[in-house]
């Protein structure tokens, strides 16, 4: 994730066509829709909470894939004259609702098992380890449809690793429902639970704080704003750059905007496109817009002595 370098060098513009998704949504919403269904009957029918927790859970990533689907689908939606980025943001809007989303889910879960835990009640292992058994199957599966996107999209990230999560979580249920049988501890449905929701907090913490600070037109983390400035002071005839701006524009597609203070001029289409083309290959800059000016008017920014 971290390699400017080596990818794609020629095409920054289309990375894998995020029309592959289409399939692995319909396909992953419907599993897991179909899922949840059996697994609150058989959480309701013998009690557990930690099955009618993961059918909750469940439901609140069928949510989750519906948004992550509609962030794909709200993207490709063409710009217009009152829109004129189209709706690119929405990728990221849903990577952080699905994050959000998450970390609420658990916090409730949480909160029941503590409740559970004063009085712990007895739970039919069997159930417990056919129903999860089969959350694993559907989890890794809808998992492994969205797993080539995670490194260039940070919403198809969220989706993976929302249902790589719930994988983890019927695994431990089949793991529970064994202890179960075998000692006869009541107390290991609430206290499994607890773990589960802790994981999937710990996950799901970095994909929160990424989504925000993309929200508030942050520079992506895999960019380093020094490197950037640095690429364009190296261009021929440019002595200073002012207002610099670099920001993500969807969970895939970054844009840059600045001043190049170049006193001999020297600006022409071939220097532009020179220049394009270098962030493109080296930072997965899609879309450039620079300025030049022979002698600078604008107030920057900030100064590029603090290292942003």
């Amino acid at each position: 994730m971290h390699d400017h370098h080596g990818h794609d060098h020629g095409h920054h513009h289309h990375h894998p066509a995020p029309a592959s998704f289409d399939r692995a949504f319909a396909i992953g919403i419907a599993l897991n829709l179909g899922f949840v269904g059996v697994e609150a009957y058989y959480g309701w029918k013998i009690d557990s909470l930690a099955l009618l927790a993961d059918a909750a859970h469940n439901l609140s990533d069928v949510a989750g894939l519906v948004l992550a689907w509609g962030g794909v689908l709200a993207g490709r939606l063409r710009p217009d004259a009152r829109h004129t980025y189209g709706w690119k943001r929405a990728s990221i809007l849903a990577a952080f609702i699905n994050a959000l989303l998450l970390l609420v889910a658990m916090g409730s879960l949480g909160w029941e098992a503590v409740q559970r835990l004063q009085s712990p009640q007895p739970v039919e292992g069997w159930t417990m380890m056919a129903v999860a058994g089969v959350g694993i199957v559907i989890n890794t599966a809808t998992a492994l449809l969205f797993m080539r996107g995670g490194e260039h999209d940070l919403n198809i990230r969220g989706a993976f690793l929302h249902m790589a999560a719930d994988a983890l979580v019927s695994a431990g249920v089949v793991l529970a429902g064994a202890l179960v049988l075998w000692q006869g501890w009541a107390w290991i449905d609430p206290v499994l639970s607890l773990v589960i929701a802790l994981v999937i907090v710990v996950g799901t913490w970095h994909l929160f704080r990424q989504s925000l600070h993309l929200l508030f037109d942050g520079v992506p983390e895999q960019l380093d704003l020094v490197e950037v400035r640095a690429l364009l002071e190296r261009l021929p005839g440019v002595e200073r750059v002012h207002d610099l701006h670099v920001w993500a524009m969807s969970s895939t597609e970054i844009a840059l905007t600045a001043h190049l203070v170049m006193p001999d001029g020297g600006a022409d289409d071939a220097f532009l496109r020179d220049a394009s083309a270098q962030l493109a290959a080296r930072f997965r800059i899609g879309h450039v817009t620079l300025q030049a000016v022979r002698v600078p008017f604008m107030q920057p920014c900030f100064e590029p002595l603090e290292r942003a």
